[in-house]
């Protein structure tokens, strides 16, 4: 696995360790509230934060990036998660998730913004992510963050900590290198 740790002015990003788990389930991946609007189950047990940081470290072997955690440069303290999940060697969704006494500091978008950044400096072409249609703090994120609406995808994803098991219509939102949006700071 890549030792990799990008920092910004308040954040550092890093991949998950095994020493991590307890403190990502506490922080965040338990949380129903937090996890409402993500595409991963929420973790009813410690179990489920181990295969979290198992899948992260089979990411980072396999590609030059995966899941990424989020941390105060000041404090040290977990915040979330953030990353690039590759399906190609030039194309890569991303995503963020905060514990709940972080949201509303800017953090998503500080760290969407260094996950862009660095996607740039491995190749990636096209990053994308995707929002509930109702998730409207997030779709701001995404905006802020450099990525522009490319439209509604309807009935496109089962979101597992809603009740209604449907498939849900979603947000599209993407970056693609040579964009306008790339170079926004």
């Amino acid at each position: 696995m890549v030792a990799l740790r990008i920092e910004t002015t308040r954040l550092i990003l890093r991949p998950p360790r095994q020493e991590d788990v307890d403190a990502i389930f506490a922080r965040y991946a338990s949380d129903g509230e937090v996890t409402r609007f993500v595409g991963f189950p929420r973790h009813v047990s410690r179990a489920d934060t181990e295969a979290f940081v198992e899948f992260s470290k089979s990411q980072w072997r396999r590609w030059p990036a995966g899941p990424m955690l989020i941390e105060s440069r000041v404090t040290g303290a977990l915040l979330g998660s953030t990353g690039l999940d590759f399906e190609t060697e030039y194309r890569a969704s991303a995503g963020y998730v905060l514990a709940r006494d972080s949201w509303g500091h800017g953090f998503a978008t500080e760290a969407l913004r260094a996950v862009l950044k660095f996607a740039d400096t491995v190749g990636v072409q096209r990053v994308y992510a995707l929002c509930h249609v109702h998730h409207v703090r997030s779709a701001r994120v995404l905006e802020r963050g450099g990525l522009q609406l490319e439209g509604t995808l309807r009935r496109h994803m089962v979101f597992p900590n809603i009740a209604d098991m449907n498939a849900q219509d979603v947000f599209c939102y993407s970056r693609v290198r040579g964009d306008e949006a790339c170079t926004q700071e």
